[in-house]
């Protein structure tokens, strides 16, 4: 009897730690591809929730990467004025807004800029982070310990490489890509 048990609360926790795991995974769609991000809840918690309160309401969706910069970062997140979908919609705006909620207090952490590292964008006040975030497309070691990274690329990493670069030392994009969706696994 005590071996079932045991077996049963086996069952429980594995069942328990894939279901937690699972909460912690995020698909971001884009016409090349899906792309699977794991998520440092543990490390930077409070980003981790707004990425996902976000998400989960669909403010992502349609959302423009207005700023990439070869050989360094694709940025997005502007849910106020880089939605194409939202009447908002302002590309030479894109990249100066946020949502409606309070901006997140920075979380650093010993966590890499490394590639596929996730990471929360922000203005020169570091407790800035509001909705945008950049995917880091190679090693940036000058952001470590200064920008809240909250997530990496776990797979799909090619299908942000291909996201339309921008020009000139800003990085702007005149024509972007979107994120089409972004969610939950």
């Amino acid at each position: 009897m005590r071996n079932i048990f045991y077996l049963f609360l086996i069952i429980i926790s594995l069942s328990t730690t894939t279901m937690l795991q699972a909460k912690d995974r995020m698909l971001l769609e884009l016409k090349y591809g899906t792309v699977e991000i794991e998520l440092f809840n543990d490390i930077a918690p409070n980003h981790v929730k707004r990425f996902k309160e976000l998400a989960s309401s669909g403010k992502y969706n349609n959302v423009v990467f207005h700023r990439v910069i070869d050989g360094f970062m694709a940025q997005t997140g502007d849910v106020k004025y880089g939605n194409e979908s939202s009447e908002e919609f302002n590309l030479s705006l894109a990249g100066t807004g946020g949502s409606t909620l309070p901006d997140v207090k920075a979380e650093f952490s010993n966590i890499a800029h490394v590639r596929g590292t996730l990471s929360a964008a922000r203005s020169s006040d570091p407790n800035s982070f509001n909705s945008q975030f950049f995917i880091c497309l190679d090693a940036s070691p000058h952001l470590d310990r200064q920008y809240s990274a909250f997530g990496k690329v776990v797979s799909g990493m090619e299908f942000v490489d291909k996201i339309k670069k921008g020009d000139g030392p800003n990085g702007l994009v005149s024509d972007p890509d979107k994120i089409i969706s972004l969610k939950s696994k």
